[in-house]
Order: C-alpha cells, then structure tokens, then sequence
C-alpha cells in the first residue's frame, strides 16, 4: 500500500491521482496505524521549509517515520519541500531536517544566475541522470520536469546525487541513499515524465 503522508502541507489529491493514473492507488492519511502498513511512503511539501518542518514534528509522526525508513528500510519519496526535508537543515529556516541524507539547502546563488534568470526558479527543466537508478529508469536527458524552489540541495557526499538539473549552474535535482528518495521537482505536474518517475519508485523500490 502506497501511503501519501498528511501532515498539513503538500499536493496530496494531486499526487494521488498521478498515481491512480498509472494504476497504482494509494492512500492519503495522518494515520500512524496506516503508515505502519505501508509498503511505500510519499512525503510531500510545499511553501517553506520551517513550516513543512513544524507542521511534521507537530504530526507526531516523526519517530515512526524514521522507523520505517532507516530501520524497516520502507521506500520514501520525498517532493520538493519534502525532498528538503531529507536533509539536515535549510538556509531558508531555522528547524531540523530529518537528517537521512547529509546536506544542506541553500538559495541559489544570484550571481551565477545569468541570462535574466531569476529566484524562484519556476517552469520547465531538463533533468538527467547523475547516476544509474531505479528512479529514473527509462528517463533520458531529454526528461522534463516543472520545477517551483528557491532553494536546492547541496550535499555533503555528492555521491548522494541521483539527478541533476541546471539553472545557471548545476544543482542536485534528485537525492538519494538506499531506500530514501528526494525530488526537487513536482512529479504530479509533469505530465508523462511524472507518471513514469512515480511508477519507478513503486516498481522499483520495494
């Protein structure tokens, strides 16, 4: 069973329904007796970074996550602010990240930011993959994805990197160690790309 965490924050009906797109169901809950049945978790999140962090310490979930990802080895997929919270922190606050991947967020860096580009980066971008993974099976560097951040990762082991994307340099798009999975991108707003980088985590990670 594919859960979708509700802790208060993310695209949940829409990333529920990217999923039954491709016949996969899953369901939305704050359950902890839920998450405990799960075979694969989503974590979503949208806006800042302490208010995704507060509203999950807050969900009192956190232990029971941690349980399952590192000790169960369940899959997890972190989503844009949920793939920051993978980490250890976020320039953009003051919380903790989980800390399940070494790392920090940071904002992009306005200077190397040429040709008019602009903080947040938002719309459509290239991704390829920084190494062979399930998660990106049968995605090529002509895959796209919808972006909407102003912060990226920046890894302690860049070997942690699954995916890169460039915008006026070259960021982590895509984090991962093991079972524990992040994307900087919106996977339910990218169309055919989305349904097959979905499908890859419940494929492919098990």
């Amino acid at each position: 069973m594919v859960v979708i965490l509700d802790y208060g924050v993310g695209n949940l009906a829409s990333i529920k329904n990217m999923l039954k797109r491709i016949g996969v169901e899953a369901v939305v809950s704050a359950e902890d007796e839920v998450m405990q049945q799960a075979s694969h978790i989503i974590l979503p999140g949208v806006g800042a970074f302490d208010t995704c962090a507060t509203q999950l310490h807050n969900s009192g979930l956190i232990n029971s996550l941690t349980k399952k990802a590192l000790a169960d080895k369940t899959p997890v997929l972190g989503v844009c602010v949920g793939m920051q919270l993978l980490l250890e922190g976020s320039d953009e606050g003051k919380q903790p990240g989980l800390g399940w991947i070494k790392g920090r967020n940071v904002k992009f860096d306005s200077k190397k930011l040429t040709n008019g580009l602009k903080i947040p980066h938002m719309g459509w971008t290239d991704v390829h993959p920084a190494k062979a993974s399930g998660i990106m099976e049968g995605l090529d560097n002509g895959s796209r994805f919808y972006f909407v951040h102003s912060y990226h990762a920046q890894l302690t082991n860049p070997t942690d990197a699954l995916i890169w994307a460039d915008y006026g340099y070259e960021f982590a798009a895509g984090v991962g160690r093991d079972n524990v999975i992040g994307v900087q991108f919106h996977p339910e707003k990218s169309h055919k790309f989305g349904m097959q980088l979905l499908g890859n985590f419940v494929k492919n990670y098990t």
